[in-house]
């Protein structure tokens, strides 16, 4: 019972029009003993259907549609609820707390680093307290390789603790769904269906915001900790100056290199080209072995 009133206090927060869909879903279920997407698609968004299977309130019943959990704590809870008003960002989408928009300002400010060289060098210096020991143990090119592993591990943290996948895996599959139904209605030459999922199509464009703030959120935290690894690289590459002593670099595809501000593809200086080759091959080997998607779930 107390996990069923937090889980409706959470939907009570994220506005009205969640413990609407709710009481809709309860309402059906309570009526047929289970309920399913086509029974409720007129009066909730598919959004929303997403949102209540994600939050553990509707359970799978096998193949014959959904159940709600514990509808009796469900009824009591949605009678004691609260909800908050809505904010008009849409059903069903990816709530940003304040922490998120203050890291998003962040951000903002950071991004002055790379064309004000003032704030880049106290970023940069900020950053050598810490990087600055290893960079003096090792030699550059190492250093960028234990840059790009650190940033890609928090980067495929972040994006399994906060990307909600579930929000585009349910468009996903409503899209797929609307595509069949169309196809039949025009073998069929219904008109009425076709109108109808004109509409359902329609009301899936504005859901497009929920999908894109459910993408956008950890890479707001991402950017926050990566910008200040990629302005210390700026500042030491342009601003300070690798020494003489480093070692020439070979790459694949390139070959010999002279220092680390040679362009290797049009403006794209080596030291960028050989960050992101090891970011890459780090992210991968990080992704399949934790079983992170960042994509939409079929």
């Amino acid at each position: 019972m107390p996990a069923t009133e937090r889980k409706i206090d959470d939907l009570a927060r994220e506005g009205k029009e969640m413990t609407d869909a709710l009481s809709t879903v309860l309402d059906v279920a309570e009526e047929q003993g289970t309920v399913t997407w086509s029974d409720v698609s007129d009066d909730i968004s598919s959004g929303q259907w997403g949102r209540l299977i994600e939050k553990g309130l509707l359970v799978d019943a096998g193949g014959a549609g959904f159940v709600v959990d514990d509808p009796d704590g469900v009824r009591d809870a949605l009678d004691e609820a609260d909800p908050a008003p809505s904010d008009g960002d849409g059903d069903g989408d990816v709530s940003w707390t304040k922490y998120d928009k203050i890291a998003g300002l962040g951000v903002l400010g950071l991004f002055a680093g790379y064309s004000l060289p003032s704030i880049r060098a106290r970023i940069g210096g900020v950053v050598d307290i810490f990087m600055g020991p290893l960079d003096a143990a090792l030699p550059f090119y190492i250093v960028i390789m234990v840059l790009a592993m650190m940033t890609g591990m928090y980067t495929t943290i972040l994006q399994d603790a906060l990307m909600d996948t579930s929000v585009m895996g349910n468009y996903q599959e409503k899209n797929k769904e609307l595509q069949k139904r169309r196809k039949r209605a025009k073998e069929a030459g219904d008109e009425e269906e076709l109108e109808k999922i004109r509409e359902e199509q329609m009301e899936m464009m504005s859901e497009n915001v929920g999908m894109f703030k459910a993408q956008f959120r950890p890479m707001v935290w991402i950017m926050l900790l990566t910008i200040p690894v990629f302005l210390w690289l700026y500042w030491m590459v342009l601003d300070v100056g690798i020494t003489a002593s480093e070692p020439v670099m070979v790459l694949p595809l390139v070959g010999e290199v002279a220092t680390w501000r040679t362009a290797v593809v049009g403006p794209v200086q080596v030291w960028l080209v050989w960050y992101f080759l090891c970011s890459m091959g780090f992210n991968q080997l990080l992704r399949k072995a934790l079983n992170v998607q960042t994509g939409m779930g079929s």
